[in-house]
């Protein structure tokens, strides 16, 4: 019988991509939407590691079980680095992909193209009731559009072009995002640590 592995997020995008990043291990993954209600823990972390530690350990002591969880965000050079670690609550609580892609293009209105480069920050914890986390981090390169483009994804995907493709996060397959993506790079970091385990 595979060992649960609690995925710590509510975003079904997210469970969705660490299914297939986590594929074929010996894990039987269950979303906070399989379990029984918790609070969230508050995310008041200054970095994305801290984040990502204090939800893994968080839902690991909740459910007594080994937990999974990551902290990721898109931080913006003409932003000073922002939205970086409140990249889901760049438009206030209740706002959705879409109301965060306005303001996001709101701010970068008066930016040229050649300015308007970023990357997708990932840091994926793995942590058990009884022991201490393990993080690894994932990082993409890329740059932000005038406009949205594409339908698959979440967040700030329709914005965001990866380095040397020419397709946003948002119009690549989910396979072909996680090819290159923050949370892919990550989570393949973590897969081999869990395989070592």
């Amino acid at each position: 019988m595979p060992e649960t592995l609690v995925v710590g997020t509510r975003n079904p995008g997210k469970v969705r991509e660490l299914a297939l990043l986590l594929e074929g291990l010996p894990w039987n993954l269950k979303g906070l939407g399989d379990l029984p209600p918790v609070d969230d823990p508050i995310e008041d972390g200054d970095t994305f590691e801290a984040n990502a530690i204090k939800k893994a350990l968080y839902f690991s002591g909740c459910f007594g079980m080994p937990a999974v969880a990551d902290d990721s965000g898109l931080v913006v050079d003409a932003l000073d680095g922002g939205p970086g670690v409140h990249s889901a609550r760049y438009a206030g609580d209740g706002a959705t992909d879409a109301d965060r892609n306005v303001k996001l293009l709101a701010a970068l209105a008066n930016v040229p193209e050649a300015e308007r480069t970023a990357r997708f920050v990932c840091c994926a914890a793995f942590a058990r009731p009884d022991g201490p986390p393990h993080i690894e981090m994932g990082v993409t390169e890329g740059h932000i559009l005038f406009a949205p483009r594409g339908h698959d994804g979440f967040g700030y995907d329709p914005l965001f072009v990866p380095r040397g493709h020419s397709l946003t996060f948002a119009e690549l397959s989910p396979r072909e995002k996680m090819a290159v993506s923050h949370r892919g790079k990550a989570f393949r970091k973590l897969r081999d640590y869990l395989e070592s385990l």
